[in-house]
């Protein structure tokens, strides 16, 4: 009867660890996303920030044509005072604690470039500290129904410290896939346009071989031909 008791016990905190797990991954934001910022323009996005939460905001430029991979970012409060700034940066990252509520403004801005579109990739993650234990205080509440024995036989909080830190070290890990990824897409952007670069020179060098080439023989025979135009043009040019 005892057996039965531990594996109930341990189906129901399996299925309350299933359920309550993904509503401790949204009391943050996470959002990732890709930009394009068209040269000569500014973009910004939007997310309302409440008093006492961090931002953590990480960006890279993982395209910009003809190897520029740079742009200027901005990270402006809901009054519109400039928090952090960079000037010309392939990738920067930062983290602000909020002491304004409201709509927190970034600003991706590529209006020193001409020419070139830029592709930017940004990780924005919002959050309040001491969140990554507030799962904890929600499976106390849900195992409440327990019997004292149950309890303690099942070691419920060396468990749920055991996931936590699991749950921790995944979101660590997916966001270092994610900074890896766009180091990929970025790094393969640009051997593309060298190798673009590389066909054009060769197709210009190439071209300029073969019109040598035929000048030359074109010359020659000139020379050659007595009767020709071109002879006749020798000789008056004393050549």
């Amino acid at each position: 009867m005892l057996k039965t008791n531990c594996l109930g016990s341990w189906l129901g905190l399996v299925v309350a660890a299933s359920v309550l797990w993904p509503a401790t991954l949204i009391n943050g934001y996470d959002k990732e996303m890709t930009v394009y910022v068209d040269a000569g323009k500014k973009e910004c996005l939007y997310h309302n920030v409440k008093v006492g939460e961090i931002i953590d905001f990480e960006y890279q430029v993982i395209d910009g044509g003809h190897g520029d991979l740079d742009i200027s970012f901005a990270l402006l409060d809901p009054i519109g005072l400039v928090i952090v700034s960079d000037y010309k940066k392939p990738e920067n990252m930062h983290q602000h604690e909020v002491q304004k509520e409201g709509d927190y403004r970034f600003c991706f801005d590529n209006s020193f470039s001409m020419f070139n579109r830029k592709t930017v990739f940004f990780e924005l993650i919002v959050e309040r500290e001491g969140d990554q234990n507030h799962g904890d205080d929600q499976w106390k509440d849900e195992l409440t129904g327990l019997t004292p024995d149950e309890y303690y036989e099942m070691k419920v909080q060396d468990i749920m410290d055991f996931i936590g830190r699991i749950r921790m070290q995944l979101t660590k890990a997916r966001q270092l896939q994610d900074v890896l990824r766009s180091h990929e897409a970025r790094d393969r952007n640009l051997a593309e346009a060298n190798f673009q670069k590389v066909n054009n020179w060769s197709m210009v060098q190439i071209s300029a071989m073969i019109g040598v080439g035929l000048i030359q023989v074109f010359m020659l025979r000139s020379i050659f031909e007595t009767h020709g135009r071109m002879h006749q043009l020798w000789r008056k040019l004393g050549i």
